[in-house]
């Protein structure tokens, strides 16, 4: 799974999530993408299983890039703990992701085949997606 080599470490804020992605809503390696249309943490776990879903239908066609990472550690309490004693410790990371970014891009198969992988990912996605198709 992914997750950060080198952390300089403090817990981060739990931040807002409003207005639309600027950065990566762009095609920049492959001919096929998928977009987020909401805002969301998606989990280390959701992108390896939406990755691996991808792959395994494309089987050995094809490149696939992911374009997010998680790179925000989200911090959980252990059960049944009191008020007060701080933050609790790092359990999980998460990519932050706004309407417009471009989760994977696929190249080297046929449309049909990148667009059935795609669906299969997006169904992995705690979001609504959309397929797109460069130029």
């Amino acid at each position: 799974m992914l997750s950060p080599k080198i952390t300089r470490f403090r817990k981060q804020h739990r931040g807002r999530m409003k207005g639309i992605s600027c950065r990566g809503n762009h095609i920049c390696f492959g001919r096929y993408a998928i977009q987020a249309l909401e805002p969301a943490w998606i989990t280390a776990r959701q992108i390896e299983a939406g990755r691996r879903a991808m792959t395994r239908y494309v089987r050995r066609g094809g490149k696939i890039w992911v374009r997010i990472f998680p790179d925000k550690p989200v911090t959980v309490r252990p059960a049944e703990t009191r008020m007060g004693s701080g933050k609790g410790s790092p359990e999980y990371w998460v990519s932050v992701v706004k309407p417009g970014k471009i989760l994977y891009e696929m190249n080297g198969v046929s449309e049909t085949i990148a667009k059935a992988a795609m669906k299969i990912a997006a169904c992995k996605m705690p979001i609504r997606t959309q397929f797109f198709i460069l130029g």
